[in-house]
């Protein structure tokens, strides 16, 4: 085989893996950063980080989970960007999500979880933003109802709230 074939050979195979650090570009937002995701990312838009603002988030797709939770009555209908479309978005590359809120609580998540999980961070509640007063901007939500390895008390620390910062490690 040619070099140039090997070359071309080479590329298509990149180019289909799903390698994204090159091939995508977050643009810079224009409203009010509601989220920062920093660390081991490969796709930045403000220097060694990616920001968000809620139309960039609306921008990678939406997700809707409908589940109980424990901090409010009955169903609600949650709608935000899934945990693993953020993490492709940035080209993430850590196993280790320490997730930090504006009151300061963090945590740290296992970021293979959400291969399994289709956790979202959601931006709306019953059709109306989120904000601070109602857990918002951001609330990490679980479909506790469809997965039983996400309920209970063991997992409720999880569902942070005013999500502000994600650091991948």
């Amino acid at each position: 085989m040619s070099d140039l074939l090997k070359w071309l050979a080479a590329a298509v195979a990149l180019a289909l893996s799903g390698a994204t650090c090159f091939a995508q570009h977050l643009p810079a937002p224009t409203g009010p950063i509601v989220l920062t995701v920093a660390g081991a990312i490969d796709i930045r838009n403000n220097g060694d980080r990616a920001v968000f603002d809620r139309a960039m988030l609306s921008r990678l797709g939406l997700a809707r989970i409908r589940t109980t939770t424990p901090w409010t009555d009955g169903v609600q209908e949650f709608e935000g960007v899934a945990v693993k479309t953020l993490l492709n978005a940035v080209g993430a590359k850590g196993r280790v999500m320490h997730a930090a809120a504006i009151n300061d609580y963090t945590i740290e998540l296992d970021a293979r979880e959400f291969d399994d999980v289709p956790a979202i961070l959601a931006m709306r509640m019953n059709g109306k933003d989120l904000s601070v007063r109602d857990k918002g901007p951001i609330w990490l939500v679980y479909p506790r109802d469809d997965y039983p390895n996400v309920r209970g008390q063991s997992n409720n620390f999880k569902w942070i709230w005013q999500l502000k910062t994600l650091t991948i490690r």
